[in-house]
């Protein structure tokens, strides 16, 4: 079947409200780049649900927590930058925005608290370091993750960033491409030669992770993973090897079925799992290659490791003599004066390049060894250590309640002040554990993912409506992925939380089979209840999501 014929999805009778905002755009939000002028003439009390929504496929929230002030997610594959870029997204936020910005689990930037006036020069400036925020939001492609140290990292089977970019040329390049601006909801893919698991690749909705074929590298093919509406979906393997050279058109291939399709009813129910889920992985399997004319090969063997890596610290490149340095971002909050500080140590101890990870951290690489004590003198890298404690080394932490209006909780507020506690009760040394936050079931911080999971909700306890999580334990990504099992259903954010979390820990081994979670409760660890039969007020379904 020929990819073009099907792209212009009209709205069908009982899809969602989201696709007749498409409708309004004949399927193509980018057009509302055509209607900016007028939109920044009435100004945002005017803009109407469909005019918010719109925005997004350019990159622009509005933000209901921050009315007449809007955030722009950044595209940046692979999460690779450099320090010109970095310096104009600083100096774009303390001049126009609210010198708050964050490193999302994407490996992008997201800039805050800008009027939309100010979008016409906030995009000049972006061109101008070959930065732009197209397709970022709602049903898109979202930024591609691949591996932080792409072609430098020792344990990697190749680079795959080229191919990475390739895919991300195809699919938006540099204006933009109405043919996957129409998907049923937003996608998500990473590529990876990797060989350590750094990238969440079974959260996805399509992962190609490192494999060999008779001694040939290539990759196998995951789909179908996602977070949130209702919880974490493995991916599950197509049973399908492809070639670097074959890569980005097998991905975006996938991507039209999709768009062609995929559900486009309930939100909640239109990720690609859901396609998969009615048509099951052969027939899946068998459409794309139908569309790509040939016989697809069998997967490969799997060559990446059990363990997973964060690429914090120092460590050694593929070229001799130098090093790369992974900083710990707090909360993968900064200001604009750090991010310009992170700017200025690339130039002055590397060749300019920065690299975002999935953990909301920076890294600096192409440091040469002779200059790494230098580095490690430098005060920023007090703040943003680069051997930060156990508890704060894989904590990961969505918005929160500051920006968004779904959150429950203040997410990056409750994990900071929870990680002190820890450290005064376990310590700063012990096996690294990946700490996530999310605020409410959209799981933006990847909850499930995690050795240790927080979803944010409100409970009433004693007749007053507080701060709450749930916790989950045993998540995680890799050959071996699982999902997070919720162990506690409701336990308050106050003083008594990290007494619960602290026996969490004690008691929790990483490296245990999944399976024993289900055994925790029975053990022992604390599970308070609200009071008087009470149970937490935010236990409904949720049906949209941050986008």
């Amino acid at each position: 079947m020929p990819s073009s014929l099907s792209w212009e999805v009209s709205v069908r009778p009982g899809t969602n409200a989201i696709e007749a905002c498409k409708a309004l755009k004949d399927g193509d939000g980018l057009r509302i780049r055509e209607d900016l002028a007028s939109l920044i003439e009435k100004g945002h009390e005017s803009l109407t649900t469909a005019e918010k929504d719109l925005l997004k496929w350019v990159g622009v929230f509005f933000r209901k927590p921050t009315p007449g002030r809007f955030m722009m997610r950044i595209r940046m594959p692979n999460g690779f930058t450099n320090s010109s870029q970095l310096r104009a997204i600083a100096d774009l936020s303390l001049r126009l925005g609210n010198c708050v910005l964050d490193i999302t689990t994407r490996q992008q930037i997201q800039l805050r608290g800008f009027p939309l006036g100010s979008v016409p020069e906030i995009w000049e400036k972006l061109r101008g370091v070959d930065l732009h925020s197209l397709q970022t939001g709602m049903d898109n492609v979202r930024n591609i993750n691949g591996c932080a140290l792409a072609g430098l990292a020792l344990n990697e089977l190749f680079d795959a960033s080229p191919v990475l970019f390739e895919l991300d040329r195809m699919l938006v390049g540099t204006d933009g491409n109405p043919e996957f601006t129409n998907l049923p909801r937003k996608f998500n893919i990473t590529i990876t030669g990797c060989l350590e698991n750094c990238t969440h690749n079974e959260s996805q909705d399509v992962a190609l992770v490192p494999a060999l074929r008779y001694d040939r590298p290539g990759f196998n093919v995951l789909v179908g993973g996602k977070m949130g509406s209702g919880g974490f979906t493995i991916a599950s393997p197509l049973d399908v090897f492809v070639s670097e050279q074959e890569a980005a058109r097998l991905v975006a291939e996938l991507v039209r079925v999709y768009r062609d399709y995929g559900p486009r009813e309930a939100r909640s129910k239109c990720r690609l799992a859901f396609l998969i889920e009615e048509w099951g992985i052969a027939r899946l399997r068998a459409e794309l290659s139908q569309r790509l004319e040939r016989e697809l090969p069998s997967a490969g063997r799997d060559v990446r490791a059990a363990h997973t890596t964060d690429h914090l610290g120092e460590a050694l490149q593929n070229q001799p003599g130098y090093r790369s340095m992974g900083l710990c971002v707090p909360v993968g909050r900064l200001k604009p004066d750090e991010l310009s500080e992170v700017a200025r140590l690339a130039d002055e101890y590397g060749d300019g390049q920065v690299r975002l990870t999935t953990g909301q951290n920076a890294i600096i690489p192409n440091v040469a060894a002779e200059r790494i004590d230098a580095l490690l003198e430098e005060d920023l890298l007090q703040t943003f250590p680069p051997a930060p404690s156990f508890v704060r080394r894989g904590l990961v932490v969505c918005t929160g309640t500051d920006f968004c209006n779904l959150a429950q909780i203040d997410t990056k507020g409750e994990a900071a002040k929870l990680s002190a506690s820890l450290e005064d009760c376990l310590g700063t040394t012990g096996s690294p554990l990946k700490i996530h936050w999310s605020g409410c079931p959209a799981g933006c911080g990847n909850h499930q993912a995690a050795d240790v999971g927080f979803r944010g909700l409100k409970a009433k306890i004693d007749g007053k409506v507080v701060d709450a999580v749930a916790i989950y334990v045993g998540g995680r990504t890799g050959p071996h992925a699982a999902a997070g099992r919720e162990i506690v259903e409701m336990t308050p954010c106050d003083e008594t939380l990290a007494e619960v979390v602290a026996d969490v820990i004690r008691r929790y081994d990483p490296l245990a089979d999944p399976a024993q979670t289900s055994n925790w409760n029975e053990a022992g660890i604390p599970e308070p209840a609200p009071t008087a039969g009470e149970r937490p007020t935010s236990e409904s379904p949720q049906t949209s999501s941050p986008e």
